[in-house]
Protein backbone atom coordinates (compact mmCIF):
# COMPACT_ATOMS: atom_id res chain seq x y z
CA UNK A 1 0.00 0.00 0.00
CA UNK A 2 1.26 3.56 -0.92
CA UNK A 3 2.71 5.63 2.00
CA UNK A 4 1.06 9.00 1.62
CA UNK A 5 2.80 11.47 3.68
CA UNK A 6 2.16 13.59 6.47
CA UNK A 7 2.57 16.87 4.15
CA UNK A 8 -0.21 18.62 3.14
CA UNK A 9 -1.29 17.11 0.26
CA UNK A 10 -1.41 20.08 -2.07
CA UNK A 11 2.32 20.24 -1.28
CA UNK A 12 3.05 16.87 -1.48
CA UNK A 13 1.81 17.35 -5.40
CA UNK A 14 3.98 20.62 -5.88
CA UNK A 15 7.38 18.78 -4.35
CA UNK A 16 6.46 15.63 -6.82
CA UNK A 17 6.13 17.99 -9.57
CA UNK A 18 9.66 20.19 -8.54
CA UNK A 19 11.52 16.99 -8.75
CA UNK A 20 10.23 15.59 -12.18
CA UNK A 21 11.10 19.26 -13.54
CA UNK A 22 14.75 18.21 -12.10
CA UNK A 23 14.66 15.08 -13.31
CA UNK A 24 13.67 16.00 -17.00
CA UNK A 25 10.68 14.26 -16.36
CA UNK A 26 8.56 17.54 -17.30
CA UNK A 27 10.97 19.59 -19.72
CA UNK A 28 11.33 23.58 -19.97
CA UNK A 29 8.65 24.73 -22.31
CA UNK A 30 6.46 21.76 -22.20
CA UNK A 31 2.85 22.50 -21.28
CA UNK A 32 1.01 20.44 -18.82
CA UNK A 33 -2.12 18.81 -19.36
CA UNK A 34 -5.83 20.62 -18.74
CA UNK A 35 -6.01 20.83 -14.71
CA UNK A 36 -9.15 18.76 -14.45
CA UNK A 37 -7.64 15.92 -16.64
CA UNK A 38 -4.17 16.41 -14.15
CA UNK A 39 -6.46 16.09 -11.37
CA UNK A 40 -8.04 12.82 -12.51
CA UNK A 41 -4.30 11.41 -13.41
CA UNK A 42 -3.50 12.26 -9.53
CA UNK A 43 -6.25 11.44 -8.00
CA UNK A 44 -6.76 14.35 -6.48
CA UNK A 45 -9.36 17.58 -6.68
CA UNK A 46 -9.02 20.47 -8.55
CA UNK A 47 -8.73 22.73 -6.12
CA UNK A 48 -5.96 20.62 -4.40
CA UNK A 49 -3.98 20.82 -7.75
CA UNK A 50 -4.77 24.84 -8.11
CA UNK A 51 -2.84 24.83 -4.86
CA UNK A 52 0.35 23.02 -5.69
CA UNK A 53 0.43 24.88 -9.33
CA UNK A 54 -0.23 28.11 -7.12
CA UNK A 55 2.95 27.54 -5.31
CA UNK A 56 5.25 26.28 -8.46
CA UNK A 57 3.94 29.39 -9.82
CA UNK A 58 5.48 31.48 -6.87
CA UNK A 59 8.55 29.48 -7.05
CA UNK A 60 9.23 30.36 -10.69
CA UNK A 61 8.43 26.84 -12.22
CA UNK A 62 4.84 27.59 -14.09
CA UNK A 63 4.03 30.59 -16.12
CA UNK A 64 0.33 30.52 -16.69
CA UNK A 65 -0.77 32.23 -20.17
CA UNK A 66 -4.38 33.29 -19.76
CA UNK A 67 -6.31 30.87 -22.53
CA UNK A 68 -3.74 28.57 -23.04
CA UNK A 69 -2.51 26.35 -20.04
CA UNK A 70 0.38 26.38 -18.18
CA UNK A 71 3.84 26.17 -18.78
CA UNK A 72 6.86 24.70 -17.14
CA UNK A 73 9.91 26.99 -16.43
CA UNK A 74 12.79 25.15 -15.45
CA UNK A 75 15.25 26.59 -13.36
CA UNK A 76 18.43 25.97 -10.89
CA UNK A 77 18.25 25.71 -7.27
CA UNK A 78 14.05 25.31 -7.25
CA UNK A 79 12.94 25.87 -3.34
CA UNK A 80 12.12 22.41 -2.45
CA UNK A 81 11.40 20.52 0.75
CA UNK A 82 13.41 17.81 -0.69
CA UNK A 83 15.97 19.88 -2.27
CA UNK A 84 19.22 17.76 -0.97
CA UNK A 85 17.66 14.46 -1.30
CA UNK A 86 19.01 12.63 -3.68
CA UNK A 87 17.39 9.32 -4.44
CA UNK A 88 15.06 9.36 -7.31
CA UNK A 89 13.12 6.30 -9.21
CA UNK A 90 14.69 4.45 -11.86
CA UNK A 91 12.46 6.15 -14.45
CA UNK A 92 13.57 9.67 -12.18
CA UNK A 93 11.44 11.87 -9.72
CA UNK A 94 9.53 10.04 -7.30
CA UNK A 95 7.68 11.89 -3.60
CA UNK A 96 9.64 11.37 -0.61
CA UNK A 97 7.56 9.79 2.14
CA UNK A 98 8.87 8.31 4.82
CA UNK A 99 7.72 5.89 8.10
CA UNK A 100 9.30 6.10 11.43
CA UNK A 101 10.57 2.97 12.82
CA UNK A 102 12.24 3.99 15.84
CA UNK A 103 13.16 7.62 17.69
CA UNK A 104 16.27 7.14 20.57
CA UNK A 105 18.49 9.05 22.15
CA UNK A 106 21.98 7.08 22.65
CA UNK A 107 25.55 7.10 22.69
CA UNK A 108 26.80 8.05 19.25
CA UNK A 109 27.84 5.09 17.61
CA UNK A 110 31.47 4.56 16.92
CA UNK A 111 31.05 3.61 13.03
CA UNK A 112 29.77 7.50 12.65
CA UNK A 113 31.82 9.70 11.13
CA UNK A 114 32.55 12.43 13.57
CA UNK A 115 29.74 15.04 13.96
CA UNK A 116 28.88 17.54 16.27
CA UNK A 117 30.01 18.14 19.82
CA UNK A 118 27.81 15.83 22.15
CA UNK A 119 28.65 12.56 23.34
CA UNK A 120 25.18 11.38 22.21
CA UNK A 121 22.67 11.93 19.57
CA UNK A 122 18.90 11.01 18.63
CA UNK A 123 19.14 8.01 16.72
CA UNK A 124 16.00 7.71 13.74
CA UNK A 125 15.22 4.58 11.77
CA UNK A 126 13.45 5.13 9.25
CA UNK A 127 11.83 3.16 5.66
CA UNK A 128 11.82 5.58 3.11
CA UNK A 129 9.56 5.54 0.13
CA UNK A 130 9.24 7.32 -3.18
CA UNK A 131 6.05 7.28 -4.72
CA UNK A 132 5.05 4.83 -2.78
CA UNK A 133 7.68 2.40 -3.69
CA UNK A 134 9.70 1.05 -1.23
CA UNK A 135 13.39 2.65 -1.52
CA UNK A 136 15.15 2.23 1.48
CA UNK A 137 16.33 1.96 4.79
CA UNK A 138 18.37 5.27 6.66
CA UNK A 139 19.29 5.81 10.23
CA UNK A 140 19.85 9.98 11.34
CA UNK A 141 21.61 10.61 14.08
CA UNK A 142 20.87 14.32 15.42
CA UNK A 143 23.24 15.64 17.61
CA UNK A 144 21.75 15.71 21.12
CA UNK A 145 23.02 19.74 21.69
CA UNK A 146 20.35 20.67 20.09
CA UNK A 147 17.30 19.53 21.81
CA UNK A 148 16.47 16.47 24.76
CA UNK A 149 14.16 14.74 23.56
CA UNK A 150 12.01 14.10 19.84
CA UNK A 151 8.91 12.40 19.54
CA UNK A 152 8.45 10.45 16.57
CA UNK A 153 4.84 11.75 16.18
CA UNK A 154 7.02 15.44 15.66
CA UNK A 155 8.58 14.50 13.27
CA UNK A 156 7.97 15.58 9.48
CA UNK A 157 8.04 13.60 6.10
CA UNK A 158 11.65 15.80 5.67
CA UNK A 159 13.94 15.95 8.88
CA UNK A 160 15.37 19.06 7.28
CA UNK A 161 11.90 20.78 7.76
CA UNK A 162 11.64 19.68 11.09
CA UNK A 163 15.02 21.00 12.07
CA UNK A 164 14.18 24.34 10.74
CA UNK A 165 10.61 24.39 12.08
CA UNK A 166 10.95 23.00 15.05
CA UNK A 167 14.31 23.31 16.03
CA UNK A 168 15.81 26.81 14.17
CA UNK A 169 18.70 24.27 12.65
CA UNK A 170 18.65 25.55 8.53
CA UNK A 171 21.07 23.00 7.02
CA UNK A 172 23.13 24.80 4.75
CA UNK A 173 25.13 21.86 3.01
CA UNK A 174 26.10 18.26 3.27
CA UNK A 175 28.74 15.58 2.42
CA UNK A 176 27.75 12.41 0.71
CA UNK A 177 30.15 9.26 0.42
CA UNK A 178 28.84 6.38 -1.71
CA UNK A 179 30.06 2.88 -0.95
CA UNK A 180 28.99 -0.23 -0.16
CA UNK A 181 27.46 -2.06 3.01
CA UNK A 182 25.34 -4.96 4.59
CA UNK A 183 21.56 -4.22 4.64
CA UNK A 184 21.49 -3.44 9.00
CA UNK A 185 19.79 -6.38 10.96
CA UNK A 186 16.93 -3.71 12.03
CA UNK A 187 15.86 -3.14 8.67
CA UNK A 188 11.81 -4.16 8.44
CA UNK A 189 10.01 -6.96 6.29
CA UNK A 190 8.41 -4.94 4.21
CA UNK A 191 12.54 -3.62 2.71
CA UNK A 192 13.11 -5.98 -0.10
CA UNK A 193 16.45 -7.48 0.80
CA UNK A 194 17.64 -9.16 3.46
CA UNK A 195 19.98 -8.16 6.44
CA UNK A 196 23.62 -8.87 5.58
CA UNK A 197 23.15 -8.28 1.96
CA UNK A 198 25.13 -6.06 0.52
CA UNK A 199 23.97 -2.62 -0.91
CA UNK A 200 24.71 0.47 -2.04
CA UNK A 201 25.01 2.83 1.50
CA UNK A 202 25.06 6.87 1.44
CA UNK A 203 27.17 7.93 4.11
CA UNK A 204 26.40 11.94 5.30
CA UNK A 205 27.60 14.43 7.34
CA UNK A 206 25.27 17.95 7.30
CA UNK A 207 25.76 21.42 8.42
CA UNK A 208 23.60 24.20 9.44
CA UNK A 209 23.64 27.34 8.62
CA UNK A 210 26.42 28.41 11.03
CA UNK A 211 29.07 26.34 10.02
CA UNK A 212 28.82 23.43 12.94
CA UNK A 213 28.31 19.75 11.86
CA UNK A 214 25.13 18.30 13.48
CA UNK A 215 23.98 15.40 11.68
CA UNK A 216 25.34 12.51 10.51
CA UNK A 217 23.37 9.14 8.75
CA UNK A 218 23.51 5.74 6.93
CA UNK A 219 21.36 5.57 3.86
CA UNK A 220 21.35 1.59 2.34
CA UNK A 221 19.23 1.68 -0.86
CA UNK A 222 17.37 -0.64 -3.71
CA UNK A 223 19.26 -0.32 -6.69
CA UNK A 224 16.69 -2.65 -8.55
CA UNK A 225 14.18 0.86 -7.70
CA UNK A 226 16.41 4.01 -7.14
CA UNK A 227 19.11 5.88 -8.22
CA UNK A 228 21.55 8.18 -6.59
CA UNK A 229 21.38 11.54 -8.54
CA UNK A 230 23.30 14.60 -8.01
CA UNK A 231 22.71 17.06 -10.63
CA UNK A 232 26.02 19.58 -11.65
CA UNK A 233 24.46 23.33 -12.24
Amino acid sequence: MAHTGSLPLYQQIAELLIRDIAAGRLMDGEKLPPERDMAATLGIAVGTLRQALKSLTEKGLLVRVQGSGNYVRAKADAASVYALFRLELVEGGGLPTARVLSVERCDKDAALPPFGSHAQGHRIRRLRYLSGCVAAVEEIWLDAAHVDRIAPADLLESLYLYYRQRLGLWIARAEDRIGQGPVPDWAPPAFPHRPGTPLPLITRVSWAQDGQSVEASFTWYDPETVRYVARLK
